[in-house]
């Protein structure tokens, strides 16, 4: 059997067809044995009475990840709670960090698959609004209420303070009372005044004296008189 040209040809058509066909297979199979962070998801959930943080690996490839968790605060890593590893699978190999999350907290977990991953899971994890012990709700919202009792006896003290500021606006009409008093007595004195006045007038003195003057003389012009008829008498 000779080897012609053509068949030559045809052998090393049908070699290229092979070998596309098998890079072809060989690209499609590492794509879809490759590691990606869509392969990771996030939860917080409740161990009893416990919170705690689950990582769930379904890389069918079985990449080794490491799995980092840090609590968050207003944006900022306030906190690592801890760094594990995983191998994933098909049907998903879930690893657990305990954490005794508080409610609406956030988290972020940041994947590190040799050189396929190295990124956070979009987005962040934000814990329920229910805490997983209920006595923590209670007991929360218990001294509120107290504390709204204790400022309503200050509100009560204000109004007594108004009362007693009110109280020195009597005084003012007593202290306006005082000088009509003062007033009332002026006249007092200038009634006494006049009284001594009139008591120590001359007039009245005078006629006093005048009157004894005038008994005096005629007093004495009485006692002059006798005398004189004493002696007439006497010398007849």
């Amino acid at each position: 059997m000779s080897i012609t040209r053509r068949n030559v040809a045809r052998s090393v058509r049908m070699l290229g067809v092979a070998s596309a066909s098998a890079a072809l297979a060989l690209g499609v199979a590492g794509t879809a044995f490759a590691c990606d962070i869509s392969e990771f998801s996030a939860a917080a959930v409740c161990d009893g009475t416990k919170g705690v943080i689950t990582v769930t690996d379904k890389d069918p490839s079985g990449v080794p990840a490491t799995v980092s968790v840090y609590l968050e605060n207003n944006g900022a890593d306030e906190r690592l709670v801890g760094t594990q590893e995983v191998r994933g699978s098909r049907e998903g190999v879930t690893i657990t960090f305990e954490e005794d999350w508080k409610p609406n907290a956030t988290y972020r977990i940041h994947v590190k698959a040799g050189n396929q991953v190295d990124e956070d899971i979009e987005p962040n994890l934000t814990t329920p609004s229910t805490p997983c012990k209920p006595g923590e709700e209670t007991s929360t919202p218990t001294p509120t209420p107290s504390a709204t009792p204790s400022d309503t006896p200050p509100a009560s003290a204000t109004p007594s303070a108004p009362a007693d500021s009110a109280t020195p606006s009597p005084s003012a009409p007593e202290s306006s009372s005082a000088p009509a008093d003062t007033v009332s007595n002026a006249p007092s004195p200038a009634a006494g005044k006049s009284n001594l006045a009139e008591t120590g007038a001359s007039s009245n003195t005078g006629l006093i004296a005048g009157i004894a003057a005038a008994l005096v003389v005629v007093g004495g012009g009485a006692v002059f008189l006798g005398m004189r008829r004493r002696g007439a008498k006497s010398d007849s």
